[in-house]
């Protein structure tokens, strides 16, 4: 990781009382979308970081962090405590390789986020660069509640913005809800509700899937799809169907 910077906050954006998004102002290096970088405070002396994903376009000058408060956390907490114009520290350079880059061109790319990790999809989303390769995108975002699906305007934007070939769809699995499926994402792969919903196959012949979120479901997932689709895990050295992140 590369030297720190100082980094001034914007806004601070609370989308409900455990999810907040940080915007801030900071000379960082170019990154490409997908990537992530550390945040970090002086807490009693201590310099406290995490990583977190950029949810904005690498061509925006505000930068956008999504983070969920953990109520005993070191950092997030205060964090969301900042007010405007207050600093703290963030990496210059970023990194990661959960970038479209790394994804084979195919047929339909499938998005799929838990959490705040729906992240690096929306910088890749907002920045746009590579996504003439898909016929079709797929975006899906599983949260516990309603209420915890944020970013929905800008969402609709983009679906305006790439027409047909973005497609959206929410999983809410402690709630059922109009138009959102309920469960977990391998189950609603396993029993098909997902695909039928979409309207589209997940398959090895002309699919790729990210993941990115709770590792348990990413675990899950891949095994699942790799087991009944004959799908695998994408290489630099020996392309797949599958490229994912855990999201802590």
């Amino acid at each position: 990781m590369s030297d720190w910077v100082d980094a001034r906050v914007h806004e601070i954006k609370n989308w409900t009382n455990v999810l907040f998004s940080i915007r801030v102002k900071a000379p960082i290096c170019p990154f490409i979308a997908g990537q992530f970088t550390k945040i970090a405070l002086e807490i009693d002396g201590k310099r406290i970081q995490r990583a977190y994903s950029y949810v904005n376009s690498p061509n925006d000058e505000i930068l956008e962090f999504y983070l969920t408060i953990v109520s005993e956390g070191k950092l997030s907490p205060y964090l969301q405590g900042l007010k405007p114009d207050e600093k703290l520290m963030i990496a210059k350079e970023a990194c990661g390789s959960f970038i479209l880059n790394s994804v084979p061109t195919c047929k339909t790319l499938w998005m799929i986020a838990t959490g705040t990790a729906i992240g690096p999809y929306l910088s890749i989303l907002q920045c746009g660069n590579d996504l003439d390769r898909f016929e079709n995108i797929v975006l899906i975002h599983a949260v516990r509640y309603f209420a915890d699906l944020s970013f929905t305007n800008l969402i609709n934007n983009l679906q305006k913005k790439y027409r047909k070939k973005l497609r959206f769809q929410t999983i809410v699995s402690r709630e059922k809800i109009s138009n959102s499926l309920h469960g977990h994402i391998p189950d609603l792969i396993n029993n098909g509700a997902l695909e039928s919903v979409i309207k589209l196959n997940i398959n090895a012949e002309d699919s790729h899937v990210m993941l990115c979120g709770n590792p348990g479901m990413v675990h899950k997932t891949q095994q699942l799809l790799k087991d009944t689709r004959s799908m695998k895990i994408n290489l630099k050295a020996n392309p797949g169907n599958i490229t994912s992140e855990n999201y802590w």
